[in-house]
């Protein structure tokens, strides 16, 4: 079976405007798959519509999200740098959502294995169940960030008949076998918005979620928890209805439309992020086309972060960084920081257990200048610590 199979061509009339592209338009720079399938050869990024909203649980409609999409964002100029981009179309509605499910994981895998970065629009957040299943395909290990103002986890978690739905995705990811998830973090949750059981299972199991407030007004903040992250889920509804109402369970609070724009701009900066998915935009409570502009600006400053990557992860050569040492206050361990020369980027470094990895001595954590601050003054920071009960 060939990718092609799991795809519907555009329909380019409800996409193209009357007067046609001008050449700096992406609409005029993207390969899409209109009449042909796109030729995947040096391709870097991949934009995939799934068409299923059967379990986006009160936002019916969100499966028709792709196409307002596109219309706004072919629209948008090329930035400046030689865009690689395809189109592959949309993932059509399977018999079942399972089979949907099989053929988003199937594609993301075959896109990672191709070093393409797949790029997902429309659907319910529990696309991100695939999304993450193509890892297990792949058998690596991944570091996930949900950007989202709720957390997507069913409290009733000894159940194991829980269905895989956009307010439950995180029980199937969590609980499936074997484990290929390191780490999870929420970025922009809102406290009356997630249970006290919800946190104490992040608290437990040394997840890191970062309410709003905590990034509200210095989203600078999220830029390690972001470059940490191996795939990305972006639900539309932890941007505040007033800069993005195409939504069903959009809420007054939430991230700025440009707060949105440079997390995106984050994600694509990652070196090592692989896979991202923009999830739950419903055009039926659009207004003006407003969410789905917002998206598509999204969308542009991901590439745009992608296309400007100064690929220094991981740490080669080792004469573009700087080591800083220090020791802590009230033992003699040596607490190890690592600056990139090209990016003024830091990284921590966290040594394996005992009985850790066979091949490496340490795991490296993004962190910020704060961190090393603290470790300056003689303390541990907590990310140093939460990074080293999870590799236990």
């Amino acid at each position: 079976m060939s990718l092609a199979d799991f795809f519907t061509p555009i329909d380019l009339e409800k996409i193209i405007p009357k007067e046609g592209y001008f050449t700096s338009h992406l609409g005029s720079k993207i390969d899409h798959y209109a009449v042909n399938f796109p030729d995947l050869e040096q391709k870097d990024i991949a934009i995939i519509g799934v068409l299923d909203d059967r379990n986006a649980i009160n936002n019916p409609g969100c499966a028709l999200g792709p196409d307002y999409v596109r219309e706004k964002l072919y629209l948008l100029n090329e930035g400046g740098y030689k865009t690689k981009i395809t189109d592959l179309g949309n993932i059509r509605q399977g018999k079942t959502i399972t089979d949907t499910y099989f053929a988003v994981k199937t594609v993301v895998a075959e896109l990672v294995k191709k070093g393409i970065t797949p790029l997902i629009i429309g659907g319910g957040q529990d696309i991100t169940y695939a999304q993450y299943m193509a890892y297990e395909e792949l058998e690596q290990k991944v570091d996930l960030v949900i950007i989202d103002s709720r957390l997507d986890l069913n409290d009733d978690s000894g159940n194991e008949g829980i269905e895989t739905t956009s307010v439950s995705y995180l029980n199937k990811i969590f609980m499936h076998e074997p484990n290929y998830l390191f780490n999870y973090s929420n970025l922009g949750y809102q406290t009356f918005f997630a249970s006290q059981d919800s946190l104490r299972v992040m608290e437990k199991l040394y997840f890191d979620v970062h309410r709003l407030g905590e990034l509200s007004g210095q989203i600078t903040v999220a830029e390690p928890i972001i470059r940490n992250a191996g795939m990305v889920s972006v639900d539309i509804g932890a941007v505040r209805s007033s800069d993005a109402m195409g939504n069903a369970n959009a809420s007054p609070n939430g991230f700025y439309g440009e707060e949105a724009c440079q997390l995106c701009r984050y994600a694509g900066f990652n070196d090592k992020l692989s896979s991202i998915g923009f999830y739950e935009f419903n055009p039926a409570y659009d207004s003006n086309g407003q969410t789905a502009m917002l998206l598509s600006q999204m969308i542009w400053y991901f590439i745009d972060g992608f296309y400007n990557r100064k690929k220094d992860f991981p740490l080669n050569p080792k004469s573009q960084y700087l080591i800083y040492k220090t020791s802590l206050k009230h033992d003699d361990h040596e607490l190890v920081f690592v600056k990139s020369k090209k990016s003024d980027r830091w990284w921590m470094q966290v040594p394996y257990p005992t009985a850790g990895s066979k091949n490496e001595r340490f795991h490296l954590v993004p962190c910020r200048y704060e961190d090393y601050k603290i470790a300056v003054s003689g303390e541990l920071p907590d990310l140093w610590w939460r990074t080293y009960q999870k590799l236990t």
